[in-house]
This record gives C-alpha cells, structure tokens and sequence, in this order.
C-alpha cells in the first residue's frame, strides 16, 4: 500500500543495541500514529520483539543492522573501534537495503534512531540522537576529532536531527545533547519516555510487596554479569527485589527465593506499575533508561556499562548534579549504594510533547 497524501507513512527504525533505542520510539510512534500516519517498523532482533508487543497492529520489516561483538572487560570503545570496517560496511548495506524497503512499503518519511545509513536523496528522512557530541576515549587520541567529524558528517545528510533532550541548561544528557558546535539541523524535540502521559492500562494484577526494582538491559556479556553481581549480593540480605532481566523474547517468572522474583520481560504498563511502586530502581545508566526514570520521578542507583563512555559520562553527569548516585561495576556494593543513594533525591521531568507534535505535523503535507 502506497501512502497518500492523506495517510503518509513513515519508516521507523531503531538501532538494535538493546531495546533502549525502541523503548524511547514508542512515544515518536504513538505521535506519528495521532497525527493520521501510517506507521511501519524496521528492525531487528530484541528491539523488533519489544516494539511487536507494544503495538501489535502495525506492520514490520526485518531490518538487521550491523551486528557488533563486545567484551567482558572495559575496552568497549576500543573493540568497537577495531569493528570499524565492520560498521562501514553494514552502514552501506542498511543503506542499500533501505532503498528497496522504501519502494516495497510505499515509504514516505523515514525516522532513524541512530542508525547512520538511512538517509535518502529521494524521499525526506530524520535522524534522532542524544550523542550530538561523542565520548570517545582518551586513549582514541587524534582519532576522536576524526570520528566526531565524520558523525556531522553523515547527520548532514539527514533533513533534520532531532534530539530528545531540552535546550535549555544542557538539558537531562549535558554535553552529549549541548556540544560547543553541531550540525545546523538539529531540533531540540525534549525528551521522551513510553512511561510519558495518559495512554496507559491499569494494572489488574496484585504486586506483592517489595523495594528494589533491578532493570536489566544492555548487550552481553555485560547484562548477565551484572545479573549474576546482584544476585550474588542480594542472596546476603533479605530486601524484598524484583528483576527484570530485560530479555524481550521470553515471558517467565520464577521466584528466586524468598526475597528475590524475576522476570525475563514486563510489558510496558506493568513495569510502569513496578517502577511506581518500587522505592529505588537499580539500572544501566543507558539515556533510555534515564529517561524513563525520570519521568516516572523514582531514585535511582546507575551501574553503568563497563566501557560504554556514554553511559559512564552520563552516570558522572548525574551523580555531580547530585541527582542520581551512581557506581562503575567493578566497585558495586548493594549495602554501601543503597545508604550513599539516600543523598540523592532523583527528579521527575516530563514533556508536553508540543516540540515533537510540531516537528511532525511539518511532515503531513
């Protein structure tokens, strides 16, 4: 079916890097979907079965992208570096593969999330990032200004970048959203949380009684290590927790023991609940995940992933605003991060979404 005039469609397709890329699409979604869209989903793997189960009716194309191995270590930046060419070519294949999706599906708009090859000649296309300003390691040296450079580059080549972040105040994600200089396209759409207004089920289910809410996410093997560390440490103490394991294509729950029940999954509404009634949430300190806590107004302890620098600059970003207390986990102590999280009281920031409704009413005709 070809989109009219009427009823443009627009391809959304989120990185495949875990689910947070997908998790903040669902609100882009939602609003494309208010303004008369016709909506279909690109991607791949855990995204791809997250996205299936929060809107079961729309249509969706496997688009893998390029797929990335990362270390048990901290040198993350570093072996993703050496997967350059890696990258490149799976850039110029998304790119290629994008054209025929586009003919196929009657594409009129495309909506990347931070995926770097969808940009088209032929038909308009947006790019969303929150890392207009990339934390490379030092140890990059001269290959940082490089590759910073060819990342304007390339958001060139969209019509427009928006960035779920506010412009004022360096806004939730600092100096990744606010660099010195950027691209002339970008817009400032604020951020963007599944957890956002009204649009909400109400949870049925009894939730027995607990306290620490721990979110799982991220690529292995670095999720299930830091699985495995809480478990071990909770196992010492008799805090009622609830895990969500973040694995998106199983539905189990087990009881661990007495205190500890896990989840592979939870659909948006009921984590929504369990947030809700969590007193701290343990988590990856992914953007998505900041996002989604701040909305929600929860404490919160971040555990950034070893090497990810995004992550570990957002978790110091936070931790000196005297926000979120964060920890690396290598030092993650459950009892020492539970008391020093009492000095960090979190914050709740939502968005009206007007930003965002403006940008794509821009697209309807």
């Amino acid at each position: 079916m070809v989109g009219t005039e009427k009823n443009k469609s627009v391809l959304i397709c989120p990185l495949d890097w875990g689910i947070g890329h997908a998790t903040r699409c669902v609100p882009v979604i939602r609003h494309f979907l208010d303004q008369g869209f016709r909506v279909v989903v690109a991607s791949d793997r855990r995204p791809m079965a997250f996205l299936r189960r929060e809107f079961p009716t729309l249509e969706f194309v496997i688009f893998p992208g390029p797929h990335i191995t990362y270390p048990q270590g901290s040198l993350m930046a570093l072996k993703i570096f050496f997967q350059g060419p890696k990258l490149l070519h799976g850039i110029y294949k998304e790119h290629k593969l994008l054209q025929k999706i586009i003919v196929e599906h009657g594409i009129d708009l495309v909506f990347s999330d931070n995926r770097y090859g969808l940009w088209s000649k032929d038909f308009p296309a947006i790019f969303m990032t929150h890392q207009l300003q990339v934390k490379f390691p030092r140890y990059l040296g001269i290959f940082s200004s490089v590759l910073q450079r060819i990342n304007f580059a390339i958001i060139r080549k969209y019509d427009e970048c928006w960035i779920p972040d506010f412009k004022n105040h360096k806004g939730l994600a600092g100096e990744l959203s606010h660099p010195s200089f950027f691209p002339g396209n970008i817009h400032y759409i604020g951020t963007l949380s599944r957890f956002s207004g009204n649009m909400h089920q109400p949870v049925t289910k009894e939730i027995p009684p607990f306290e620490i809410l721990a979110l799982l996410s991220g690529p292995e093997p670095q999720r299930t290590i830091l699985e495995e560390t809480l478990i071990a440490q909770l196992q010492h103490t008799d805090i009622k927790t609830v895990i969500v394991r973040g694995i998106t294509e199983r539905q189990e729950e087990r009881i661990f023991s007495e205190h500890i029940r896990i989840f592979s999954h939870l659909e948006s509404d009921t984590l929504r609940e369990y947030i809700r009634r969590s007193l701290i949430v343990i988590c990856r300190s992914g953007y998505s995940s900041i996002m989604d806590i701040a909305a929600m107004g929860k404490k919160a302890i971040f555990i950034p992933t070893p090497g990810q620098t995004e992550q570990e600059y957002l978790a110091s970003y936070l931790k000196s605003k005297k926000i979120y207390f964060s920890v690396p986990q290598r030092e993650f102590d459950l009892i020492y991060a539970l008391e020093m999280s009492k000095n960090y009281p979190g914050m709740m920031l939502d968005n009206d979404y007007k930003d965002l409704q403006e940008r794509i009413a821009r697209y309807r005709t």
